[in-house]
């Protein structure tokens, strides 16, 4: 077996029972990355040399029996947590060469576990978008067919997970970036409830929707990461103060005495035919392992879109004002006045679905126009989260898939920015919610393209998710097939 194969969790037991080294296995990957990355175009910034260097250190550690949960493994990061060894650029030439002066609070943590960083993954330009076509360095590729998207934001994550060019990766979720790019290129993706994992070094888009998680080889992957980057973080006010469970111990067979819920908005007019076929049969799957199937309505679904390219667009605005070519980042020296200084500076280091959403942020937030906007939508939005806890109060989890689609040609969408807004259709209302939901493998399109199942769950009950994608997994057998890299 290549060691670029491995799972994290192989890879970890075969370190600790010394049958490799960490370098050995760093080098593994990295070979992989000269010879599949100008195929998958998922890196912004690689770094060999610290990586090689992490890697001996580690393996000094191991020889000592003093190895931590993720001593000596390779791990990528998406470009929107900023690292200070490493150069943060949310995919923005308004960032290009930034280094920031600390760690996101997840990226100390899977150092403190011993960690290493290959490098910084490519993404849609400050997490904005579905394709990663925005990033203003690399449009990464699906491994699983070239020419056609990796998915967004967290593009690159999940590029170089199922390419074998890291053991794992971190992405932010703020509509559905880690759970829709790891449903299109068929592996696993995790949100987490908001406040589980903090937000502390994660350059904010949205702040009430953004979540950090992990995106895997596979199920028991997942698990692993979530024990590491789960927790209370002072430093971020959203963190919730609540104990972590082993999610590990949830990956058992069977899902007897489990309701599995299926609302009929998921599976209406446009939903593709292979993707309607897969996630049905994923549900089958669930049924022959025990759980109960009900039928459920989420009402509100139908204003996810609207409700969400209102919120998460005026929050951007506010966030984003903090980029004006004063205090880092790209800065127009050619402007004579400071207030032209400032719109130059922005005008050209944002790109422009960055642009589209600060402007129809910046309107809704406008004065006459925030009650009818931002203020209906937050009421709506409360709506929506009413529909999921009554659904909680019948079923243990709610399926359905993940995108309405397997994945698309590269520059299909691009001078469609609505066509792109409604392919998270599906995958919005975890994050108005607030609830944590995991996309496994399930099945494959006619065409060959991999296609997730999508599961949501109540507020920090990640454990009844990690036991139902445990079961797909189990039955799916997608976790034994590669890329045809």
């Amino acid at each position: 077996m290549e060691l670029h194969t491995l799972t994290l969790q192989q890879a970890k037991d075969k370190l600790i029972n010394r049958d490799i080294t960490s370098l050995a296995l760093t080098q593994s990957l990295l070979a992989r990355i000269d010879q599949v990355e100008s195929k998958v175009k998922a890196f912004i910034s690689l770094h060999k040399e610290q990586a090689l260097q992490a890697a001996q250190q580690a393996d000094e550690q191991l020889a000592k029996d003093n190895a931590k949960e993720l001593c000596g493994l390779p791990l990528a990061v998406k470009d929107v947590l900023c690292t200070a060894d490493m150069p943060t650029t949310c995919g923005s030439k308004i960032l290009e060469g930034f280094t920031p002066p600390y760690d996101a609070t997840v990226i100390r943590r899977l150092k403190d576990e011993g960690a290493i960083i290959l490098g910084k993954v490519a993404m849609d330009e400050f997490a904005m978008g579905s394709t990663s076509e925005s990033c203003a360095y690399t449009v990464p590729e699906n491994p699983w067919k070239p020419g056609y998207v990796a998915g967004g934001s967290s593009g690159g994550s999940a590029a170089a997970v199922a390419a074998g060019e890291c053991l794992a990766s971190l992405g932010s979720d703020t509509g559905g970036s880690i759970r829709q790019p790891a449903s299109l290129c068929g592996i696993v993706g995790m949100k987490p409830t908001y406040g589980r994992v903090s937000r502390y070094g994660l350059v904010a888009f949205a702040s009430s929707l953004d979540q950090v998680g992990p995106l895997t080889k596979d199920v028991t992957d997942c698990a692993l990461m979530m024990n590491i980057l789960s927790g209370h973080d002072l430093r971020d006010s959203t963190s919730i103060d609540r104990a972590v469970p082993d999610f590990s111990t949830a990956l058992v067979d069977g899902m007897k005495g489990m309701r599995v819920g299926i609302p009929e908005e998921y599976f209406g007019a446009g939903l593709d035919p292979d993707v309607d076929k897969v996630v049905r049969n994923g549900i089958d799957m669930l049924k022959d392992a025990g759980a109960e199937i009900v039928e459920l309505s989420l009402p509100h679904t139908e204003y996810c879109v609207a409700v969400y390219y209102l919120i998460a667009p005026a929050e951007a605005s506010s966030n984003l004002a903090r980029f004006d070519g004063v205090r880092y980042g790209y800065r127009d020296l050619e402007a004579e006045s400071l207030l032209d200084m400032y719109k130059q500076s922005r005008s050209q280091g944002f790109g422009d679905e960055v642009k589209r959403r600060i402007l129809i942020g910046t309107y809704a937030l406008s004065s006459g126009y925030y009650d009818a906007y931002y203020k209906k939508a937050s009421q709506v939005r409360t709506l929506i989260k009413d529909d999921f806890e009554k659904a909680f109060a019948s079923c243990d989890l709610v399926v359905s898939p993940v995108t309405p689609t397997p994945a698309w040609q590269i520059g299909k969408n691009s001078d469609d920015p609505l066509a792109m807004y409604l392919s998270d259709i599906l995958t919005l209302s975890a994050n108005l919610a607030g609830i944590p939901g995991i996309s496994v493998p399930c099945g494959f399109s006619a065409e060959g393209l991999p296609i997730g199942m999508q599961m949501q769950a109540a507020h920090f009950n990640e454990e009844v998710l990690f036991r139902a994608a445990w079961n797909i997994e189990q039955q799916a057998g997608i976790r034994k097939m590669s890329p045809p890299l």
